[in-house]
């Protein structure tokens, strides 16, 4: 076991973060953070990374969990963002197949869209160059006929035909964590809940960062030779609590999902269609259910719980009622929701579903080194620039030599298959061997996706924790994946394993309320919590159930 990703051995991980100075601190724990962590370590680095929160927990888990190359860029004529995250895709794929699949899209087309069949044509095609689509992969144009036997409930008026393309579907929560595995694995020590209390200054020039512990409650000190922000949504609060800089702002952008049964919306396809007010909306089946998303407005409100209104609710289903008028959904079938914050670069004159997704990075006076704005697809081409400059700061301030780029063929942990062309044969070769071990089929197939090459530590657990499993009344592949989590994980709480090691908040509700109180008394023992930690824990998990369960 690497202890560096054990919760249990959280105090040598402190140990560690305080006793050397680090090439590189990075303060972030979501998908970017994750990537320049990886970027850095493998590199050859020596890298440290801290997130005030849990990994992931901010937009990076809150995302319409889709890897794609932003077709509807096209639209404002961004070709380079098409190109650059278009190919990206293909990139993620292949190095963690295991947490991202191709995706079937349908794009209906109607009478008075912004582009008709013959533009609709034209733009996917450019999309497939652009992104350098596998030939495989890209797209057909549908007659009505072709397109209502695909999707019958879809609405029929001023129908013109569509368009089927690929796209790719991720766990954006797992892939963080997947990305910020295989970062520990190469050499970089992280930790989650570890907050910058402040900035430590040499020469008037960044050197480190104060850190509070969020477990224990005390504080420590990492020194480094640079520091970046890579804060999202928070860069502001960094940058502005620390520095006198104005170089960029953010403009915060609120995208809102909402989860229904897929009895209740059922779909054979994923839909990606125009909406009457411009935007594009999707509708994804997964797991079961269907969601679907996203809003897109301004947001001010409280960034580490953006609340769902009932007028994010309401725009979301009026668009569900255009393309599904005879099929019509109500508040109450809602069965989960969430919303995320997109950190957008402030561009004035804009409306937030127009401006652009491009990152920018920028340096500050005292060498504070902050990344913004980008594309979950596009979060290891953003680390590879980061991790570029600093690479050139260090050679020109230190003498360090020049190292490139080793991520384009690197799997995230949980990866290592061989690619996207070995993944089927040795996805079904683990789920038989989880069900000659009794484990139900359909958890097979989840435990082996969520898992990868990773699930050889599962099936070492199954096979051992039978015992352990029966003392808490559990299935003993729960209590493999609880043990897995937090040895291998980092996972301290138990909003980290339910929201966002398994996704179960949102789209295994009804697991989560079965298996949520032994679940916490399972981590109660591992981690030696006292009846006060682990009645606030609860309390926490309580909490996140009520905001993904309630509209405001």
């Amino acid at each position: 076991m690497n202890k560096l990703t054990s919760t249990i051995e959280r105090s040598n991980i402190v140990q560690q973060l305080t006793n050397q100075t680090y090439d590189i601190l990075v303060i972030g724990g979501g998908i970017t953070g994750a990537g320049i962590a990886l970027d850095a370590a493998s590199r050859g680095y020596k890298t440290a990374l801290v997130e005030m929160q849990d990994f992931a927990s901010g937009t990076s888990s809150r995302s319409s969990k889709m890897i794609h190359g932003g077709l509807r860029y096209l639209k404002n004529y961004e070709i380079k963002i098409v190109s650059e995250v278009g190919r990206e895709r293909a990139i993620v794929y292949e190095n963690g197949p295991h947490i991202t699949s191709p995706e079937k899209m349908i794009l209906p087309i109607y009478k008075n869209a912004d582009y008709g069949v013959f533009m609709t044509s034209i733009g996917l095609s450019a999309y497939d160059l652009l992104a350098g689509v596998k030939k495989e992969e890209r797209k057909n144009m549908l007659k009505i006929p072709q397109l209502l036997a695909m999707e019958p409930k879809i609405k029929q008026q001023d129908l013109l035909g569509g368009g089927y393309f690929i796209e790719y579907r991720s766990d954006d929560a797992r892939l963080t964590i997947e990305v910020m595995k295989e970062a520990i694995e190469k050499g970089a020590t992280t930790l989650n809940y570890a907050k910058v209390s402040d900035l430590l200054y040499t020469n008037n020039k960044i050197s480190g960062a104060n850190i509070f512990d969020e477990i224990s409650g005390e504080s420590f000190q990492i020194h480094a030779k640079k520091v970046i922000n890579a804060c999202g949504p928070w860069i502001d609060q960094v940058q502005d609590k620390y520095e006198d800089n104005t170089i960029t702002k953010l403009h915060l952008s609120k995208g809102v999902h909402l989860v229904f049964s897929q009895e209740d919306l059922p779909l054979n396809n994923s839909l990606y269609f125009d909406t009457p007010d411009g935007r594009m909306v999707l509708i994804i089946p997964r797991d079961g259910k269907t969601y679907v998303g996203t809003t897109d407005t301004n947001y001010q409100g409280d960034i580490h719980n953006p609340s769902i209104t009932h007028e994010d609710v309401d725009y979301l289903l009026r668009m569900m009622e255009y393309i599904f008028p005879h099929h019509p959904l109500s508040k109450e079938q809602i069965e989960t929701a969430w919303a995320g914050i997109r950190p957008l670069i402030e561009q004035k004159g804009k409306s937030e579903s127009s401006i652009s997704r491009k990152n920018e990075i920028w340096t500050s006076p005292a060498g504070l080194i902050t990344i913004a704005g980008g594309k979950l697809t596009g979060y290891r081409k953003m680390a590879e620039s980061i991790v570029n400059l600093v690479s050139k700061q260090l050679h020109n301030e230190f003498d360090y030599p020049l190292k490139p780029c080793l991520t384009r063929k690197l799997p995230v942990s949980g990866g290592h298959v061989g690619g996207s062309k070995h993944w089927g044969v040795y996805s079904a070769r683990k789920q038989q061997s989880l069900v000659d071990l009794n484990i139900p089929t359909n958890r097979a197939q989840q435990l082996v996706k969520r898992y990868g090459s990773n699930i050889d530590i599962l099936i070492d657990f199954i096979k051992s924790a039978e015992t352990d499993a029966q003392k808490y009344n559990v299935p003993v592949d729960l209590y493999a994946e609880v043990l897995y989590s937090i040895q291998y994980e980092l996972t301290a709480k138990p909003v980290d394993f339910f929201v966002r090691r398994t996704s179960a908040m949102l789209f295994q509700h009804e697991w989560l309320q079965q298996w949520k109180a032994p679940v916490i008394t399972i981590m109660k023992d591992l981690l030696l919590w006292d009846e006060a930690t682990c009645e606030n824990y609860t309390a926490e998990l309580e909490q996140y159930i009520r905001i993904a369960t309630t509209i405001e």
